[in-house]
């Protein structure tokens, strides 16, 4: 790759273009399993799996599947948490050439029905509390074998006897139905050992939805090749913990982007234990901090915030973290000091389900700029365009759409030829986002395309807003949407949720958005929340409260 104006900021260690080796990651799996077998590498609610545990598990459930008439390319789709069956599956199928469909468990019947249609899968791997749900599902989609996992599977005595009657009245109730299996039964007999052919690295491999703010969710296809260069680009940028015994908390879900590549994979293809979290919520997490001493702790600014809100993990000794990753919303300067105030690093990135979740980081160990979302990572091009065309590039410091190419763009939307050719144009993919780039090529995130505000004429970023209300001392979490307006086609109006034992009122707000903030821009409108609604990640849903505002007018 060309030299870049990004090259000069990257870390010392990081080449700008790689020499990535064609493995799989059941290869990487396999092979990190013979590297530390012993190694932890799933820690669950005090269950241990070793690597060499995670790869027969893997080869067992893949013959498993096999057994119940799965075969290379069909798709299975994934309704579970962060528990071990999780990453046993994602495995599994993977080795013998299915396709993985991640799935949110929040997701509501007629969101699911839609996935596994528009995917096609013939099997699901389910948590047996929403078997009736995707039992009710099997005449509405093609599906037809349904594995269910418990969330006591993998727990350790005595843990473990906390579910069994649950678990007994469960299974009673449906063990009649066709092609209705626990997962543990799956891989009960099932060899060890697994001596089918590999997919292949341009093989469909996964198959992850958007998140369907702007409509239907569209699915991402990607391949094993996307897949394994994105989690080798991840480990080189992180390149003085390569192989080092680190422990990740895994805060993000491994259904969502973030959690898969940031987390799951990064850990396998480093032979980094995961700390596995089935309900990521900022008590729980200074919780499992505090039992495990997590070296890596990613997590949405959401999570921090409500973490630095709880006087104990304030108070904590945090020397043993030696990196805090995030993204989807930018850092406080408060927020940022206050988690770096041991010596913590921090890496702030920006990604999307269509880059296999990243495409720039900030640098490791490197110079941290305020609202930046980093530079662009290996073998990763990126532009900033003009919105109306997207063919005109745009000079440093200027706002446009940014674009970006690389080993980790997506092959397309999954049966979605119109889409693809919406968003892929001579191999850059088209993101949506306003941005700008600075002299030392950091990014920085405007805004959404689709959410800017139209005032008066006016072009507003809802961002600019939002960092704003979110330096306010009484201020926990802000959003600014646009509500329509008869004069000036659209206002700013500005969701707020106070910090525990806070009251502040419009008039505070306003006072300090006018010394802070063009008049343009300013709200005019103020809703006070207890919270605000957010994805699965803990990323705020703007879309969601302004659709809900508009529907009361």
């Amino acid at each position: 790759m060309e030299e870049r104006i990004w090259h000069k900021s990257y870390p010392g260690g990081v080449p700008s273009s790689m020499d990535f080796e064609d493995l799989t990651m059941p290869q990487i799996l396999a092979r990190t399993a013979k590297k530390h077998p012993d190694r932890d590498a799933l820690v669950y609610m005090g269950r241990r799996i070793s690597y060499a545990e995670l790869d027969r598990l893997a080869n067992r459930f893949a013959n498993g599947l096999e057994r119940l008439g799965v075969r290379a390319g069909d798709r299975v789709a994934l309704l579970l948490p962060n528990i071990p069956q999780i990453v046993i599956a994602y495995f599994g199928l993977w080795r013998m050439g299915a396709v993985s469909v991640p799935n949110n468990p929040l997701y509501t019947d007629r969101e699911l029905e839609h996935q596994l249609n528009d995917s096609g899968a013939t099997a699901i791997v389910t948590l047996d509390l929403l078997a009736p749900r995707m039992l009710a599902l099997r005449d509405k989609t093609r599906v037809r074998t349904v594995i269910t996992a418990h969330v006591n599977d993998y727990l350790p005595f005595p843990l473990k006897q906390l579910f069994p009657f649950v678990k007994k009245d469960m299974y009673r109730k449906y063990e009649k139905a066709a092609d209705y299996h626990q997962f543990l039964d799956v891989i009960k007999g099932a060899s060890p050992d697994f001596s089918g052919s590999p997919p292949a690295l341009d093989d469909l491999a996964h198959i992850p939805y958007t998140g369907g703010t702007t409509g239907l969710s569209k699915g991402v296809s990607l391949t094993h090749r996307n897949i394994s260069r994105t989690a080798q680009i991840t480990r080189a940028w992180v390149h003085d913990l390569k192989d080092l015994h680190e422990k990740e908390l895994a805060v993000f879900p491994f259904f969502h982007i973030a959690g898969f590549n940031g987390v799951m994979n990064l850990s396998i293809i480093n032979g980094w234990t995961d700390v596995l979290m089935p309900r990521p919520e900022p008590q729980a997490v200074y919780e499992m901090m505090l039992k495990y001493k997590p070296t890596v702790v990613p997590a949405v600014p959401t999570i921090f915030v409500g973490l630095l809100a709880i006087p104990e993990f304030r108070n904590m000794d945090r020397s043993f973290v030696k990196a805090f990753l995030t993204g989807a919303a930018p850092l406080a300067l408060e927020t940022i000091s206050d988690l770096t105030s041991t010596g913590a690093s921090i890496i702030e990135g920006y990604g999307m389900t269509e880059s296999t979740g990243f495409t720039s980081y900030t640098p490791w160990r490197g110079v941290f700029k305020q609202g930046s979302v980093g530079v662009p990572v290996c073998d990763t091009d990126v532009r900033i365009v003009d919105v109306d065309t997207g063919e005109k590039d745009m000079p440093l410091g200027q706002e446009g759409e940014l674009i970006f190419r690389g080993p980790q763009t997506c092959q397309g939307y999954y049966r979605n030829p119109d889409e693809t050719a919406k968003t892929i144009r001579d191999g850059w993919f088209y993101s949506g986002d306003i941005a700008k780039m600075d002299e030392d090529g950091y990014l920085y995130i405007v805004d959404r395309k689709k959410d800017m505000i139209i005032a008066g004429g006016y072009n507003i970023y809802p961002r600019d807003i939002d960092e704003v209300l979110y330096e306010h001392p009484k201020v926990l979490e802000a959003c600014a949407v646009g509500m329509p307006d008869p004069y000036r086609g659209e206002t700013v109006k500005a969701f707020v949720v106070p910090k525990p034992g806070e009251t502040v009122t419009e008039e505070e707000l306003n006072a300090f958005c006018r010394e802070r903030l063009a008049a343009y821009k300013v709200p005019r409108l103020y809703e006070f929340l207890p919270e605000l609604p957010k994805s699965a990640v803990g990323k705020v849903l703007r879309r969601e409260l302004r659709d809900r505002d508009r529907d009361k007018t």
